[in-house]
């Protein structure tokens, strides 16, 4: 039986090595600060991201073509098959004459701008802050792939926190069942001690097995979310007890959203319907531009003459009726921006809620994390005077393994408060805007 049992546990850690093996040449070991720089580069969310800003860019450079003067250059050759016949009387009499010529050659250069438009300069305005909207995703983009590195690298923590404790366990199972074969073998326990003792063990070799895919799955979670290959052996260096400090210094509740991206956005798209609404009542005002035409062309059957042209003008362009398309427009525009402030005001209230949320699981978690370190101490000492007591035969089986399952409870759950803690302050951080 313990063969078979030191078998499976052996076939379990060899494939398990990329994660439990601390001491492989080809594993990635990763501390948080390492992860988030790796995700910041690697991650496809990131990197769309910085082109979405980058497109923007360009969108608002190409905006402003519209100032400088549209030149182009034109040319035309038509050859006539067959003129057109006029017909005129002289005279009283009728006469047919032909009208054109064989070729017809024409080049044409044109340029023009526009000298006074409210409506474009308002829409290049409007341009800019489509640049800084982007600018402000790629910002949440960064602080929200930030806050998932940091959740899944606490998730490993505790997996790999929980295989230590199931891991000491069933070692500790199996040092009972031994000692217990032993007593046996001598006549001073029972078979059915024996027998609950080999249980005890076997029962809690699963638990082993699952705890090691635990920490494999959280693993691979941390991998995608960082944007690796899958296939990249990785270690995860750190443990949760390293961020009790963290849970223990007194922090000050934070509920300033100065910096959060989900209202600065907001904040953005308003001032872009404002601008869109002052856009729109600029079409009222008259345009004024400028155009500069030059022609050259050329007429003949044999020979070609040519005659040059040339035109410089000014267009006045004055609004008067549309049949009300621009106020109707404009009563749109208010409208979603009165549905937008609304939403900015839902949103701030239902932030506010969160933070005081975060707030409270946190300090519930230092009060468990507080409750839950005094008892693994007590649950520590327990097991080992039951453990004493067992081994000169004052104390029972169950009241070991009773020992043993609470101070199992306590260090999981010990673990379990500072994960809690972690996570609930990740996810403030994000709210709150904090790009660390």
């Amino acid at each position: 039986m313990n063969k078979l049992v030191f078998r499976t546990l052996a076939i379990v850690t060899m494939g398990l090595s990329p994660i439990l093996d601390f001491a492989q040449n080809d594993t990635l070991r990763l501390t948080l600060d390492q992860a988030l720089e790796i995700a910041l580069s690697e991650s496809n969310t990131i990197k769309m991201a910085d082109m979405t800003v980058e497109k923007s860019g360009y969108a608002k450079k190409g905006s402003y073509a519209a100032l400088y003067p549209n030149v182009g250059i034109n040319g035309s050759y038509q050859r006539t098959l067959q003129k057109q016949v006029m017909v005129m009387d002289f005279n009283g009499m009728t006469q047919e004459i032909k009208v054109g010529r064989d070729n017809n050659i024409s080049t044409s250069a044109t340029a023009s701008m526009p000298l006074v438009n409210a409506q474009l300069w308002e829409s290049l305005k409007l341009s800019g802050m489509d640049v800084e909207l982007a600018v402000e995703q790629a910002r949440s983009s960064k602080i929200s792939m930030i806050s998932q590195v940091k959740q899944a690298f606490y998730a490993v923590l505790l997996a790999q926190k929980s295989y230590e404790v199931v891991s000491a366990v069933y070692d500790n199972a199996q040092k009972n069942y031994e000692k217990t074969e032993q007593r046996f073998n001598v006549g001073k326990a029972s078979e059915v001690e024996r027998l609950r003792a080999q249980v005890t063990m076997m029962n809690a070799e699963p638990n082993v097995s699952s705890a090691a895919n635990a920490v494999l799955l959280a693993t691979w979670q941390l991998k995608a979310v960082m944007g690796i290959d899958l296939g990249t052996n990785v270690k995860v260096v750190g443990d949760l007890n390293d961020y009790t400090h963290e849970m223990l210094t007194p922090f000050v509740s934070e509920d300033v959203l100065d910096n959060n991206s989900t209202l600065i956005q907001l904040g953005i798209q308003d001032r872009m319907l404002e601008s869109t609404i002052r856009m729109q009542k600029k079409q009222y005002l008259p345009t004024l531009a400028a155009s500069i035409n030059y022609n050259y062309s050329a007429m003949g059957d044999n020979e070609l003459r040519w005659f040059p042209s040339s035109t410089a003008a000014l267009s006045l362009s004055i609004p008067i009726f549309d049949g009300f398309q621009k106020h109707y427009s404009i009563k749109q525009s208010q409208v979603n921006r009165n549905m937008l402030a609304l939403q900015r005001e839902d949103t701030e209230r239902n932030l506010r809620i969160a933070i005081r949320n975060f707030n409270d699981q946190m300090a519930l978690c230092v009060k468990n994390y507080q409750a839950a370190n005094s008892t693994v101490e007590v649950a520590q000492k327990s097991y080992e005077i039951s453990e004493k007591m067992y081994e000169v035969g004052k104390a029972t089986l169950v009241e070991l393994n009773d020992a043993q399952t609470a101070l199992q409870q306590s260090q999981l759950t010990q673990a379990q408060a500072i994960y809690n803690f972690m996570v609930a302050k990740a996810s403030l951080d994000e709210m709150l805007g904090k790009e660390e």
